[in-house]
């Protein structure tokens, strides 16, 4: 498996869904962010995507998001239990398996994926983090785990012009939880995990020094 050609595929994927202002429809909203969502082209469900402002320099807003083993992501997202490392391709690609809580009091059970990571700076100072799912040999499916599967999916720290302690975010969401969950039940969670992941984002920023 070419992980390599998959990495730069999902960059420029994640880089027409920023880019594509087409067939977004509002679905959820607060002073953090912006939640909208469209048909997916990738399976048949949604891609989401949320855009907002955050306080913090993009150096501080990636210090968070970077997918990083011990890294601060799993210490603020809720939605993130653990973060493994399978494979280095590159120093900028890498294969890992995230594990994900149960949630929606308990209906959607505990979760893990398998993605190609790979992470991207751009000319403008923006850095960006693109991942798909993929299939690995160190790690088939797990017991007491349903495999879930993201499709290209990533956020882009953006800096603002002329205000360096700000950073406009957009993420991406494409994920296919698996097993039998009620298509309602997913609609309502990943809107609200979304706001809730501006707003747990907002709070690790400000602790930074």
């Amino acid at each position: 498996m070419d992980y390599i050609q998959m990495a730069r595929s999902v960059e420029d994927r994640l880089l027409s869904y920023r880019k594509d202002e087409s067939g977004w429809k509002t679905c959820k909203k607060n002073n953090d962010v912006v939640v909208c969502w469209r048909p997916s082209c990738e399976f048949a469900g949604y891609v989401y995507k949320g855009e907002g402002i955050v306080n913090g320099s993009p150096e501080k807003v990636w210090d968070c998001l970077k997918p990083e083993i011990n890294g601060l992501r799993v210490k603020w997202d809720a939605n993130i239990k653990k973060f493994e490392l399978l494979e280095q391709v590159s120093s900028d690609v890498s294969i890992c398996r995230t594990v994900t809580p149960s949630a929606a009091m308990g209906i959607i059970s505990p979760r893990d994926f398998v993605d190609v990571i790979s992470v991207k700076r751009y000319e403008d100072g923006t850095v960006s983090s693109n991942a798909t799912n993929v299939s690995h040999p160190n790690c088939p499916p797990q017991p007491g785990y349903v495999r879930g599967f993201n499709h290209p999916c990533g956020c882009f720290c953006v800096p603002v012009p002329g205000e360096p302690g700000k950073t406009q975010l957009f993420s991406f969401f494409q994920t296919d939880l698996g097993g039998l969950l009620p298509r309602s039940v997913v609609d309502s969670f990943f809107p609200s995990s979304m706001v809730e992941f501006y707003s747990n984002l907002t709070k690790a920023v400000k602790t930074l020094k």
